[in-house]
C-alpha cells in the first residue's frame, strides 16, 4: 500500500538557525512533510542538543525540536562552505536563518545573492528586532522579545517584579508567525513564480498578540499592569480553590455562560443581580463575584465541582501538569502524546502534530538526528554528486 503523501513533501527546506525560533518554524514544516536539511558547524552543535533534562546523557529537548530533520555539517564561515551551500540552494525551495542581522550579508549569502541562484528562493528570517530599523544589530533573545513587546509588564502579580512565562513564549510566537509567513509567501510564488524574504521580530511576534493596549493607552488613558490570575473587567475568569485543596479554572465571562454557573451554584438568582448581571458590572464587582464563586467550589472536591459545571456548560477544568496530560483521554483519544523510536532510549514519548488535518495530516517520522553531519553522505552525494574522495577532503579540511 503506497504511503499517503504529507501536504509539504515536495518542499526541500534548508535550516541554519540555532536553539528556538528558526528551528522550531523548521520543526512545524517538518510535521507537515518538508524536508528539513539542518546545517550545523563542522565540531560546533546547535546548543539545543544539549538543553533542557536529559536522561543517560541525552538531551530530551532535541529529539522533539528536530523530529524529521536531517543533519549535516557546513562551515559556512569558510567561502567553500559558502559555495556549497549556493549549490544546494539551487535544489531548495525555503531558507530558515536566526541570525543576527548581517550574519548572511558577511558570509557572501545574502537574499540578493541566493536569489540570483534560484530566483524561487524563499528566505525567513527571525531575529530579535528585524531586518531593518535602528536597533536591528541588536542581540534579541526571546525573553527580550517578551519584554519589548509588553508581554512581560503583564505578566504576574501586582505586588512582584515583572515574571516569565514558564516556556519560550517569545521564541515559539516567532516561529508561529515565520512559519505563516513561510506559507503565504509559498503560495504567492505559486502565482508569481518567485521568492521573497519573509522577515520575522521576536519583540513584533510577541507585541502582535498583545490585544487591545494601544488604544487601552492612546484613547482611553489606561496602561494594562500586572493581574495575577484575572483580565481585568473580565469576570468571571479566574482559579478557585476546592475542598481538597486544588484549583480549577471556571471561565464564565459571557452573559448566557454566567447564567449557566449561577444555575451550577443553584444561585440563579445571581444572574438578574444589577451586580453581575452585565459585563461591564461583573468587572466592576469581580472581587466580591470570585469570593462568592470560590465559597462554592470550597463546598467540594475538584472532580465534583468540574463534573457539576460540566453538565452545565461552564467552561471549566484542572491546572494540568505533566502527569495530568498524559492520563487525560482527550489527549490519548487525539493523539497528542505520541511515541517514537530513539536510538538510545527507545520509545520516546512527544508531542503530537497540530494543527490536526482531516485529509492529509501530519507525522513525525523520526525524532531529532542523535549525530552531527548524520545525512552528510545521503545530501551531499545525492543532491551536489560529491564522491566519497570528496567527502573526505571536506572533513579533512573542516568544511563538513
Amino acid at each position: 500500500m503506497t504511503e499517503e503523501r504529507l501536504p509539504l513533501q515536495d518542499l526541500r527546506v534548508l535550516e541554519l538557525g540555532t536553539l528556538l525560533a528558526g528551528p522550531f518554524t523548521g520543526r512545524m514544516l517538518g510535521d507537515f512533510g518538508a524536508e528539513i536539511i539542518k546545517v550545523e558547524p563542522p565540531g560546533k552543535s546547535d546548543p539545543m542538543r544539549d538543553w533542557g533534562k536529559a536522561k543517560d546523557g541525552v538531551g530530551l529537548w532535541w529529539p522533539i525540536q528536530s523530529r524529521n530533520k536531517k543533519s549535516i555539517t557546513l562551515n559556512l564561515r569558510e567561502e567553500e562552505g559558502q559555495n556549497i551551500l549556493k549549490e544546494l540552494v539551487k535544489d531548495c525551495d525555503v531558507i530558515i536563518e536566526n541570525f543576527r542581522p548581517g550574519t548572511m550579508e558577511k558570509w557572501n549569502l545574502s537574499y540578493e545573492t541566493l536569489s540570483e541562484i534560484n530566483p524561487k528562493i524563499i528566505m525567513v528570517r527571525t531575529s530579535g528586532f528585524g531586518q531593518s530599523g535602528p536597533y536591528k544589530n541588536r542581540a534579541g533573545f526571546g525573553s527580550v522579545g517578551e519584554a519589548m513587546g509588553g508581554l512581560r509588564n503583564v505578566t504576574g502579580f501586582t505586588d512582584r517584579p515583572p515574571s516569565r512565562i514558564g516556556v519560550s513564549i517569545g521564541d515559539t510566537l516567532a516561529a508561529l508567525f515565520a512559519t505563516i509567513g513561510c506559507l503565504v509567501a509559498l503560495h504567492e510564488r505559486e502565482r508569481s513564480g518567485r521568492g521573497q524574504v519573509v522577515d520575522t521580530a521576536l519583540y513584533e511576534s510577541v507585541f502582535s498578540i498583545m490585544e487591545s493596549i494601544i488604544p487601552d493607552y492612546l484613547l482611553a488613558g489606561y496602561i494594562r499592569e500586572r493581574m495575577g490570575n484575572i483580565l481585568p473587567g473580565v469576570a468571571p475568569s479566574n482559579i478557585y480553590f476546592t475542598q481538597d485543596k486544588t484549583y480549577i479554572v471556571i471561565g464564565a465571562n459571557a452573559d448566557g455562560v454566567f447564567r449557566r454557573l449561577c444555575e451550577a451554584m443553584e444561585q440563579p438568582e445571581l444572574a438578574d443581580d444589577p451586580r453581575f448581571s452585565t459585563h461591564h458590572a461583573r468587572g466592576e464587582n469581580m472581587k466580591l463575584l470570585d469570593s462568592m464563586i470560590e465559597e462554592w467550589t470550597k463546598t467540594m472536591s475538584a472532580k465534583e465541582a468540574l463534573a457539576i459545571l460540566e453538565e452545565k456548560g461552564v467552561p471549566s477544568g484542572l491546572i494540568y501538569t505533566a502527569k495530568d496530560i498524559i492520563e487525560d483521554p482527550q489527549y490519548q483519544e487525539r493523539e497528542m502524546i505520541i511515541k517514537v523510536e530513539h536510538p538510545q532510549l527507545g520509545e520516546f514519548p512527544m508531542p503530537g502534530v497540530v494543527p490536526k488535518l482531516s485529509r492529509t495530516p501530519g507525522k513525525v517520522k523520526h525524532v531529532g538526528p542523535d549525530v552531527m553531519g548524520k545525512h552528510n553522505v545521503e545530501v551531499y552525494q545525492e543532491l551536489l554528486g560529491f564522491d566519497d574522495e570528496k567527502l573526505k577532503e571536506l572533513q579533512e579540511k573542516r568544511i563538513i
